[in-house]
């Protein structure tokens, strides 16, 4: 039986291996809450905003993120993969999500504002329409992933092959041409 939580304003907490299994949060915000050692399994989140959390190293298997934001986390090597696909809507700003991943995902119109995302992996990814503002995509990995309509004009450190990640009216700056064109060995001064 899956406990339920609405409205709830959490604090300071640090959580288990097991706390915050088998439960339901809608409109929650969660202050400081560290779920690092976490391994989440049947958890739901709606509109649920985390606000200075760490879920570094979390196994979020098994979780459901619908309309969910993430406010200056620390959200390092953690596998998004394997989240429950229905409904899937996640934002961060002031993130650092380095080595997370995102394999395969749809996560169509997200915003990611400010933040580390380094070495992090977008392969076959469905990044239509989202937002890189200001982040840090050094050796983040968008191999077969649909960038089109997404905006990185604002963004740097990337490398994407045109060849292998579909951009069309996708948006860049004209400082972002030498991550387009890397593999190409083409100068741009």
């Amino acid at each position: 039986m899956t406990d339920y939580f609405l409205d709830v304003e959490y604090n300071n907490l640090t959580y288990g291996e097991q706390d915050v299994n088998l439960k339901e949060f809608e409109c929650c915000t969660f202050n400081t809450c560290d779920f690092s050692k976490c391994n989440f399994i049947g958890v739901v989140f709606i509109d649920c905003i985390f606000n200075d959390c760490v879920f570094s190293g979390a196994k979020i298997n098994h979780v459901a993120l619908r309309s969910v934001f993430f406010n200056r986390c620390k959200i390092l090597d953690v596998n998004f993969a394997m989240c429950d696909k229905l409904i899937f809507e996640i934002h961060f700003k002031e993130c650092i999500l380095d080595f997370s991943k995102f394999y395969t995902l749809k996560i169509k119109g997200t915003t990611f504002v400010d933040c580390s995302i380094i070495a992090v992996d977008f392969m076959s990814t469905d990044l239509t329409e989202v937002v890189f503002d200001k982040c840090d995509l050094y050796r983040s990995e968008f191999g077969k992933a649909n960038a089109n309509k997404a905006n990185f004009k604002t963004s740097y450190n990337y490398t994407i092959d045109p060849t292998k990640t579909k951009i069309k009216k996708a948006i860049f700056s004209i400082d972002g041409l030498k991550g387009l064109l890397f593999k190409h060995e083409i100068v741009v001064d």
